[in-house]
Formats: structure tokens, C-alpha cells, sequence
């Protein structure tokens, strides 16, 4: 057993890739999103075209969220530079829970990130915002870091309810739960559901305004230092052909990509073109 044990470890440093040393700025955060995608052929493929995709910028962090079948050899295969999500935890730990993934399961296993709240979840699950809230201090408590989504629907947004929805409803289930030094592991991926796998994009200055509303949330109700740290993500059918013009806006600190997640472009057209941040 202890053999295996070791031989897993072993397995889940990756190939060999180049690892980029810490950068001493705040980098973009482009997360993969591949949802309920893939057997064990076509992953093995995607795994390769990441692998063989190019460079990633020194500014740019870059993390794919995996079915939980697939994890295991994901974390074997896939080159140094990108890291592993899952994309869910239980609200609860070790126990009689049938069916469900617990977070210390997936720092185990060696996972550093897991995607909570995704609009998917929200709205085919049934998921409330406490309910994310309670799986995010899962996480955290196990040592993770988290992609937190909120976003508003078309019909919120058309009744003028974004920032009932955002600020007072997702980001509100958060507030007082957490640390600074938590919060530093805590990402906020803003989803405009309506531009989720439409063909529809929110115009960057449309995805500007309410990210920099979920800052001024953050400065307000946590601390202007977490304000300015943490990275707000945006999650609407981002692409290359949007990339480059979303994330030049201020507030605009990644992204968290569906479709294109599964093609070569994720790495060549959208961390690759990430513009270098100003000093």
C-alpha cells in the first residue's frame, strides 16, 4: 500500500514543465471550466494541447476545473504551470454523506482550487448563497483556495436587480465569514448567466461597472488592502477574440472560461494575450 501511496505522490508532480517562479505582482487568474466534459480519450487529448500549447506569461496564473473522475490523471499529466480545480465540495466533512466530495478529500489528493457557487449550480441544484458560503469555509478550512461565483440572470439585470443580486444577495452570504489572511485565497468570478454559453458577451464595460461594484463591495464591507488583492474574474463566454480588450479594463482580473477551456486558445489566445500589468 505504502508503495502505491508513493507511487501516486509521484505521479501527481506532473511532467516536467516550466514551473514559473513566484511573480511579485498581482497576477491575472485564468480559470478552465471544462463541466461534465470529457472521457477518458478526449482528456487525455485536452491534457496535450495544454501541454503543447506555449508559454504562459509570468503575470498569469492558470488553473482548470476538472471533473472529479477525471482528477487523478489530470494531476499526473498536465504540465507544472497549470493547476487543478475541482468544480464543487460538500458543505460537510468525513461522514455518512453519500455521493458527496469532501474538501479535505480534495487537499488530500493534492487539489489546491475548487469552484463554488458556479450559476449552473445555483440553478440546477437549487444551491442559495448561505449554502455556497458554508462549502467556501469548507474549503478554506482544508486549505484551499476558491473561485467564488456570482452573476445575474437577463431578467434580474433587465429589472434592475444586478446589485440585489451580486452585491446584496452572493456577495452579502459572505460577509463577516472570513479572514484577511482567507480572503487571500478567495477569488470572485462575476457571471453574467445570460452570456453563459449564448454567444452573448457582456461589452467590457459592462462586465467593468459591476466588477468594479463587487470592489467597492469588497473595500466596504471587508477592507480597502482585500479590495485591492483580490482578483475579480469574469465569467461570461469569455474568448481570444474578447480576451485582450476585457482584460485591459481596470477591475478585470481574469477570467473564468467554458468552452474555450477545451481548445488550445485557452493558453494561446487568452492567457498568452493577457497585456502586462503596469507598475
Amino acid at each position: 500500500m505504502a508503495s502505491i501511496v508513493q507511487g501516486l505522490s509521484n505521479a501527481m508532480l506532473g511532467p516536467p514543465g516550466a514551473k514559473q517562479p513566484p511573480y511579485p505582482g498581482k497576477q491575472y487568474l485564468i480559470g478552465g471550466n471544462w463541466k461534465c466534459n470529457g472521457t477518458k480519450e478526449s482528456v487525455a487529448a485536452l491534457v496535450t494541447t495544454l501541454n503543447n500549447a506555449g508559454d504562459i506569461p509570468p503575470w498569469v496564473e492558470v488553473v482548470v476545473g476538472v471533473p472529479a473522475i477525471h482528477i487523478g490523471t489530470v494531476l499526473a499529466t498536465l504540465r507544472r504551470d497549470i493547476s487543478v480545480a475541482a468544480q464543487d465540495c460538500s458543505a460537510t466533512g468525513f461522514g455518512a454523506y453519500t455521493g458527496e466530495l469532501a474538501a479535505s478529500m480534495l487537499a488530500d489528493f493534492g487539489v489546491p482550487w475548487v469552484i463554488l457557487g458556479h450559476s449552473e449550480r445555483r440553478t440546477n441544484q437549487k444551491e442559495t448563497s448561505a449554502l455556497v458560503a458554508a462549502k467556501t469555509k469548507q474549503a478554506l478550512d482544508a486549505g484551499l483556495s476558491v473561485m467564488v461565483c456570482v452573476g445575474e440572470t437577463l431578467e434580474e439585470r433587465e429589472a434592475g436587480k444586478i446589485d440585489a443580486v451580486v452585491l446584496d444577495d452572493h456577495m452579502g452570504a459572505l460577509k463577516g465569514k472570513f479572514s484577511d489572511s482567507e480572503w487571500a485565497r478567495i477569488a470572485i468570478a462575476y457571471e453574467p448567466v445570460w452570456a453563459i454559453g449564448t454567444g452573448k458577451t457582456a461589452t467590457p464595460e459592462q462586465a467593468q461597472e459591476v466588477h468594479a461594484s463587487i470592489r467597492k463591495w469588497l473595500s466596504a464591507n471587508v477592507s480597502p488592502a482585500v479590495a485591492q488583492k483580490t482578483r475579480v474574474q469574469y465569467g461570461g463566454s469569455m474568448k481570444g477574440a474578447n480576451a485582450a480588450g476585457l482584460l485591459a479594463k481596470p477591475d478585470i482580473d481574469g477570467g473564468l472560461i467554458g468552452g474555450a477551456s477545451l481548445k488550445a486558445e485557452f493558453i494561446t489566445g487568452i492567457a498568452a494575450n493577457a497585456p502586462e500589468p503596469k507598475p
